[in-house]
């Protein structure tokens, strides 16, 4: 990967335009959290715009090539959750996923003293390797703590 064709773009007012092709990726290997990003975002319930929260989409030669966000843990008072996490299997092994990772933990230094993740058992060593720890309750699997 290129770091001149590569970059992390926040969105703010409308999923991108060919979101539709992830989310239907996602779906064909059995993954629901992107459809599940979709209803939300279209209903209004999660937007990734309260204090601390963001959603990031990862372009590669003008391709969606990921996307990631944080949101306000519902069950971990003061902690911040990595949601809706994807990354498209052509882009998988290439830094996508930990460039969106490491992106979206600096975002929430600061206003967030952990980040919790729900992980599949195949992507806990993925979440291990950018620092978080096996911490299974309250909905998540994992946990990061921030410095204050």
């Amino acid at each position: 990967m290129s770091l001149a064709d590569f970059r992390l773009v926040e969105v703010v007012e409308a999923l991108p335009d060919d979101f539709e092709q992830i989310r239907a990726e996602a779906l064909a290997e059995g993954i629901g959290h992107l459809d599940r990003l979709a209803v939300d975002w279209a209903s209004g319930a999660i937007r990734f715009d309260r204090c601390g929260e963001a959603l990031l989409a990862a372009r590669l030669d003008r391709m969606l090539a990921g996307i990631g966000g944080l949101t306000i843990d519902p069950a971990v008072h003061g902690a911040l959750r990595m949601r809706r996490f994807y990354v498209r299997a052509p882009f998988r092994r290439r830094g996508v996923a930990s460039a969106l990772g490491r992106a979206l933990i600096a975002r929430a230094a600061g206003a967030s003293r952990a980040i919790t993740v729900n992980a599949p058992p195949p992507a806990a060593a993925f979440w291990q390797s950018l620092g978080f720890v096996p911490d299974a309750r309250d909905g998540h699997t994992h946990v990061m703590r921030l410095p204050p």
